[in-house]
């Protein structure tokens, strides 16, 4: 998801955070500051749950949104355990479950029927990106489209038609399905 980070500030304010670097998880991957460098940092102290952390907690809340959209490298943990805190600290909570990644089907699963019966609202990166953007009646609509081509490359080709149709339009030509 860290090209998804690029550009939705103004939708929804990143908030990152990362293990403490002494332990395994180490810094934050080099991918996230380069398409989010707006976003704040809270390092960690060691907390395994980022939600264990008061820094990444006030930093949440001086956001002032009561919505969340989380997603973390282990969808057991990193995305599981600040999502379910965050529903018992009040906040709505999508998780967004295919920008997190977790060992097994059956761990998936079981984190999924978890998070769901706690309040949590799992989604996927598409119907977020759809759900921040609402309308292609936009001057970033391109933009959006571009976005929609790295959650799956096939809608490019989506894309290519249309912008082809438009091209059609544009210059008066006539569809190849009214062509005789």
């Amino acid at each position: 998801m860290c090209w998804f980070s690029r550009g939705t500030e103004p939708y929804a304010p990143n908030r990152l955070s990362s293990a403490w670097k002494p332990t395994p998880n180490g810094p934050l991957i080099p991918e996230i500051h380069q398409n989010a460098p707006h976003a704040q940092y809270v390092a960690r102290k060691g907390e395994i749950n980022a939600w264990d952390n008061p820094d990444f907690v006030a930093a949440v809340k001086a956001t002032g949104r009561k919505t969340l959209i989380v997603a973390g490298t282990i969808t057991s943990v990193c995305m599981a355990f600040p999502a379910i805190a965050a529903v018992q600290g009040g906040y709505k909570v999508f998780a967004v479950v295919d920008a997190s990644d977790t060992y097994s089907k059956m761990a998936e699963e079981i984190t999924l029927d978890r998070v769901v019966q706690a309040g949590v609202v799992p989604m996927d990166t598409a119907a977020v990106a759809s759900e921040l953007q609402k309308t292609w009646n936009r001057p970033d609509a391109q933009e959006w489209a571009e976005v929609y081509t790295k959650i799956f490359p096939a809608y490019a080709l989506l894309i290519e038609s249309h912008l082809k149709a438009q091209e059609v339009v544009t210059k008066n030509e006539q569809f190849d399905s009214a062509r005789g």
